[in-house]
C-alpha cells in the first residue's frame, strides 16, 4: 500500500484541500523510508489535472516508463514508492498534461536542489534529528519580549557580504551546462555555509548586533533576482552547500545568543519552466485568470492566495522554516503586493471586491491564518512585514481586525529621512516637517526602522553616497543620521556595507569594499557603528518603551531655523532617561540652551563628532550642570556645544538619596544659581 495510513492521509488531505494543513512537508515531496523490507523513497506530488505522473533521475536514465505514479483522484494526489534510493539522488517529475505535453517540473517540496544553472531536486532527508545545541536560546526566547528588549539587524546577502578570494576561486573552460556540480561550486566564489558562520558569526558579535536578517535562501535560479523570485520554497539555496549547513549556522549563532531572520516572499514566484508555474499543465499554484496571475512588475506568477492548497503549500513553509531550521523570524517581502487587488498593476482599473474596496480579501485572510498559525506553534517568532503604505492594524491580532504580524518595517520615516539627508541644509529648515511628522504616527504600529539592500541600488547610491556634502560632510551625516535613527523609537535594522561607509552601490556578484577600511574615514565609521550598537544595547531607554508614548518625549522639536531637534528617550524607571540634541547643518553652536524639567547634573555620554570617528571634536566635556533659565517653557536648561552635522547624546547623573535630601538639594541650587546669575548681571 502507498500510504502507511488511510485514514491519517484522508484527514492530511482534508485540511489541505478545505482549511490549513500547516505540515504538510511531512506528507508530500521526496520522504526516504523503508517498506516491505527495503529502503528507497516514497515521493508524493499534488497534480491533479495531469495525465500521468512519472519520476526520472539519475537512477533510471530520466526514463518516464520506469517509475510511472499511482493516482488517488479523489485527493488530486500522485504517490510511488522506489527502493534503493538514497540521499544525492537526482529526480524530477515527469508530467504529461490531459493534451498530452510531456515536461519535466523540480518537486515543489524538495529539501534540497542542483546548483544553477541545474533544475533538478536532490533527495535529502533534513527532518531526521540534528544535534542542535541551542535550548538555552530557544528557552530565553520563549520567555522574551521583544517590544521591550533590544532589536539591532544586520541585514546580509550572503553570496556577497563576503566572497573567496581570486586565488581559490577555479574558472573552467566549458559551457555552464557541461559543468557538474563540482566545478560549478568550484568557481562560484560562494563560500558555504559554514565558512560563512565563521566569519560572520565573529563580526556580528565584535559589531554589537542582536540578530541577522538574512536576504532569502528559497532556491532560486537566477543570482540577480537576490532569492525575491524563488523556485524552490522548502529548498535552502545550495549556493552556500547543503542544509545541515545552514543548520550548523543557526545552531551556532543562537549558542552566541545571536536570532536568525529570513526573508520570505508569499505573494509572487519565479516562471522558470521547472517551477511551480502550470505545474501540471494548468494554473496549480497561481491564479486562474491571467490578468490576476501575472505580475507584471517583477515578470513573475502571483499565488493564488484564495485557494487551500496554495495556502497550505505557503504556511507548511513558513512553519518548516521555524519547526525544521530554528529560524526566529521571517520578514515577509512585498504585502503592499498581497494585500491590494490592484497594486503593482496599472494597466488593471476598477477592480473591486465584493464591497466595492481596492482590498483582497482573500489574501488578508491568508494572512491572517499564516500569522495565527505561527503564533499558535511556536513562541514568540518574529512576523515582520514589509508594508509600504498606510494600511492600518498591520501589526495587530487578527481578532481586532489585524493583519496580525508583530512588527512592520517604517517605509515612510526611511523616505522621509532620505529625502531630507539628500537635501541641501540650506534648504531643509523649510522642510522640517521631514523629520518629525514621524512622531505623529510612530506608535500606531510596532515599527522596525529599515534602511535595507533596496534603497542602495539601482541607481540610489549607497547611503554614504547620498549623505549631501563634501567627503567629510557625508561621513558626518551619516554619523548624525545613525545617531538620530538609534534615538527614534523603533527597532533598528541596517544593510551590510553601512558600517563601513561603502561608497559604491551594492552589487550582488561581487563582496562588500573591505578594503575601505585601511582608510580612517571609513574604518572610524565602522568603529562609531559598532560604539553606537553597544551604547543601544546597553541603554534600556532607547528600546524598554519603544510601542508607547511613555518612551519619547520632545524636547523641541520647533527649531526649524537652525534645523537642529532635541527628545528624551525614556525607560520604565523614572530617572532611566537620554536626552538627544540632533544638528542636521554644518553649522556649529556654542553655548545652545536646551531645556531640562530636573535640576540635575548631565554627562556626555555620546558624540558623533568625537575625533576617534574622524569627527571636529566639539564635545561637552565633564559634569554638565543646569542652569536656572527656562527654555520653551522649560524651567532648567543646559548650555551645550554643538558640533556640526551631529548626533550627542547626554545621560543624568542621579545619586541616591531620600526625598527629603532631594528636596533640600534642590533649594540649595536654587539659590546657588539665583546668585550666580545676579554676579553676572
Amino acid at each position: 500500500m502507498i500510504f502507511e495510513s488511510i485514514k491519517e492521509f484522508g484527514e492530511e488531505m482534508r485540511l489541505f484541500h478545505s482549511e490549513v494543513n500547516h505540515r504538510l512537508y511531512y506528507s508530500l515531496g521526496c520522504h526516504l523510508k523503508k517498506e516491505k523490507g527495503k529502503w528507497g523513497a516514497e515521493f508524493k506530488v499534488w497534480a491533479p489535472n495531469a495525465k500521468d505522473v512519472s519520476v526520472v533521475g539519475n537512477f533510471n536514465d530520466w526514463d518516464g516508463s520506469k517509475h510511472r505514479m499511482f493516482f488517488n483522484g479523489y485527493h488530486g494526489v500522485w504517490s510511488i514508492f522506489i527502493p534503493n534510493i538514497k540521499e544525492g539522488d537526482i529526480y524530477k517529475y515527469e508530467i504529461t498534461s490531459q493534451e498530452g505535453r510531456v515536461f519535466l517540473k523540480s518537486d515543489p517540496f524538495a529539501f534540497y536542489s542542483e546548483l544553477r544553472p541545474g533544475t533538478a531536486s536532490i533527495v535529502k532527508d533534513v527532518t531526521r534529528p540534528y544535534n542542535w545545541e541551542d535550548d538555552d536560546w530557544l528557552e530565553k526566547r520563549s520567555n522574551w519580549n521583544p517590544f521591550e528588549n533590544p532589536m539591532n539587524i544586520y541585514e546580509i546577502h550572503l553570496g556577497s557580504w563576503r566572497r573567496k578570494p581570486e586565488s581559490e576561486i577555479v574558472k573552467i573552460d566549458k559551457p555552464d551546462l557541461e559543468k557538474t556540480q563540482d566545478e560549478l561550486k568550484a568557481e562560484s566564489g560562494f563560500l558555504d555555509y559554514r565558512e560563512i558562520c565563521d566569519k560572520l558569526l565573529p563580526y556580528i558579535l565584535e559589531m554589537g548586533y542582536t540578530h541577522v536578517e538574512i536576504m532569502p535562501l528559497s532556491e532560486h535560479p537566477l543570482d540577480g533576482s537576490w532569492g525575491y523570485q524563488a523556485v524552490g520554497y522548502y529548498s535552502m539555496t545550495s549556493r552556500y552547500g547543503d542544509p545541515d549547513g545552514f543548520k550548523y549556522l543557526v545552531n551556532e549563532f543562537h549558542k552566541a545568543g545571536i536570532g536568525v531572520i529570513l526573508d520570505w516572499v508569499p505573494g509572487h514566484f519565479c516562471k522558470d519552466a521547472h517551477g511551480l508555474l502550470k505545474f501540471d499543465g494548468t494554473p496549480l499554484y497561481e491564479y486562474p485568470d491571467e490578468w490576476r496571475s501575472e505580475n507584471k512588475g517583477w515578470g513573475t506568477a502571483n499565488f493564488n492566495l484564495a485557494s487551500p492548497e496554495v495556502r497550505s503549500f505557503l504556511i507548511s513553509n513558513a512553519v518548516f522554516l521555524f519547526d525544521i531550521y530554528h529560524i526566529d523570524g521571517i520578514r515577509a517581502d512585498a504585502v503592499s503586493n498581497i494585500i491590494y487587488l490592484e497594486y503593482g498593476q496599472p494597466e488593471v482599473r476598477g477592480l473591486k471586491n465584493k464591497y466595492g474596496g481596492d482590498e483582497d480579501l482573500e489574501a488578508i485572510e491568508f494572512l491572517r491564518l499564516l500569522n495565527e498559525i505561527v503564533f499558535a506553534e511556536f513562541k514568540n517568532p518574529l512576523m515582520i512585514a514589509e508594508e509600504a503604505t498606510a494600511w492600518p492594524l498591520v501589526t495587530r491580532p487578527a481578532y481586532v481586525g489585524g493583519l496580525g504580524f508583530n512588527y512592520k518595517w517604517n517605509m515612510g520615516w526611511m523616505n522621509d529621512m532620505l529625502k531630507y539627508m539628500e537635501m541641501d541644509p540650506v534648504y531643509r529648515q523649510y522642510h522640517h516637517n521631514l523629520i518629525t511628522f514621524s512622531l505623529m504616527y510612530c506608535f500606531s504600529e510596532n515599527y522596525i526602522l529599515s534602511l535595507s539592500h533596496d534603497e542602495v541600488v539601482h541607481g540610489k547610491k549607497s547611503l554614504l553616497d547620498k549623505m549631501f556634502g563634501r567627503y567629510e560632510d557625508k561621513f558626518a551625516s551619516l554619523r548624525m543620521f545613525l545617531g538620530y535613527m538609534f534615538g527614534h523609537p523603533g527597532k533598528k535594522l541596517n544593510f551590510m556595507g553601512t558600517e563601513i561607509g561603502q561608497f559604491m552601490e551594492w552589487r550582488f556578484y561581487e563582496e562588500l569594499e573591505w578594503k575601505m577600511l585601511k582608510y580612517p574615514m571609513h574604518d572610524s565609521i565602522k568603529t562609531y557603528v559598532r560604539d553606537l550598537n553597544k551604547l543601544y544595547k546597553r541603554e534600556k531607554a532607547l528600546w524598554e518603551q519603544d510601542t508607547t508614548y511613555d518612551g519619547f518625549e520632545w524636547v523641541d522639536h520647533s527649531n526649524y531655523q537652525e534645523s537642529i531637534i532635541s527628545f528624551l528617550r525614556k525607560g520604565k524607571d523614572e530617572k532611566d532617561f537620554l536626552l538627544f540634541v540632533c544638528n542636521f547643518t554644518p553649522v556649529p553652536h556654542f553655548n545652545y540652551l536646551v531645556g531640562t524639567k530636573l535640576l540635575v547634573d548631565y554627562e556626555e555620554v555620546f558624540n558623533s563628532d568625537r575625533d576617534i570617528y574622524s569627527g571636529t571634536n566639539i564635545l561637552n566635556s565633564g559634569v554638565i550642570k543646569p542652569k536656572l533659565q527656562n527654555v520653551n517653557g522649560i524651567p532648567y536648561s543646559l548650555e551645550l556645544n554643538i558640533p556640526p552635522l551631529s548626533t550627542i547624546i547626554l545621560k543624568p547623573k542621579f545619586k541616591e538619596e531620600t526625598k527629603e535630601e532631594s528636596q533640600e538639594k534642590e533649594s540649595k541650587i536654587i539659590e546657588k544659581i539665583k546668585k550666580l546669575d545676579n554676579i553676572t548681571k
